[in-house]
């Protein structure tokens, strides 16, 4: 069966991959983002089947007259794909005013107004699917990566309340999880001015991974977003999807420490209970 998809951020990485495929397989595409002139050659390919509409999820006001717009124009929308964002990589203290709230507005803020600026259509439409892609980093953590993993661990909080709130209206959600996968991340990561005083330490060990190559990519990008589809088709699929070695490892290793951290704290939880 044919479904129609809206994918923001679809002119690289994880979101043209998966335009490419839904389109190769006959789906129908509303494409979102900041660089469209990027995509002419999959529109010359796909003008039926692919629409393409300029949107800096930053702008909430323009994210409110795309999604409208393109609901209107497409009748209705089965599966949303709130794929834009971006990694700013520096330690906590060097990155700048700036950056933090540039951050925060695209990869948080953005993605919380793309899921608002829908729920009313897809509830008119008797239901719908949501797709926010977040991380292996919305579930675990690496030094040099506070800001970026601030707002996946924010967002998955998010999603996790709302899909409660609209489940009634048919509305669910995957909170797709990949680890490191060979895309154009590492390339587009944004980077404050260096502190010498980091250079020595856990931060500095992670710049010195990336910029040298040896940080161990394991997931492949098409494979994700096979993984990704096929889970979206799925009629009832779990709320969050890990996706690569590399994630499975670290947020089950994670969860089990969170875990024991937990049951060992258990007699100062009680303690703290009225009488």
């Amino acid at each position: 069966m044919t479904k129609t998809w809206l994918i923001t951020g679809a002119s690289s990485g994880l979101g043209r991959l998966m335009a490419e495929q839904l389109l190769a397989r006959g789906d129908r595409v509303a494409a979102t983002a900041r660089r469209t002139n990027k995509m002419a050659e999959l529109q010359a390919q796909y003008p039926e089947t692919l629409i393409i509409e300029h949107l800096d999820v930053t702008d909430t006001a323009s994210t409110r007259a795309t999604v409208q717009h393109l609901f209107s124009s497409m009748g209705s929308i089965d599966v949303v794909v709130s794929n834009a964002g971006y990694g700013l990589f520096g330690a906590g203290e060097e990155v700048t005013d700036d950056q933090i709230k540039h951050q925060i507005t695209t990869n948080l803020i953005g993605s919380i107004q793309l899921i608002r600026a829908v729920l009313p259509y897809l509830r008119e439409q008797g239901g719908g699917r949501i797709v926010q892609v977040s991380s292996e980093g919305g579930q675990i953590a690496y030094p040099n990566f506070s800001l970026y993993h601030s707002t996946k661990w924010g967002i998955e909080g998010f999603v996790e309340s709302v899909a409660q709130e609209v489940a009634p209206f048919g509305i669910d959600f995957i909170i797709a999880e990949p680890g490191p996968t060979g895309t154009n991340f590492a390339a587009n990561l944004v980077r404050p001015p260096l502190m010498e005083v980091y250079e020595n330490t856990p931060a500095g060990e992670v710049r010195r991974a990336v910029d040298s190559g040896s940080f161990d990519i394991k997931g492949d990008a098409a494979r994700t977003v096979e993984a990704m589809i096929a889970a979206a088709d799925r009629e009832k699929p779990a709320l969050r999807l890990t996706l690569g070695s590399t994630a499975y490892e670290s947020i089950s290793n994670a969860l089990t420490r969170r875990l024991a951290e937990l049951t060992s704290q258990r007699d100062i939880a009680l303690s703290a209970d009225s009488d």
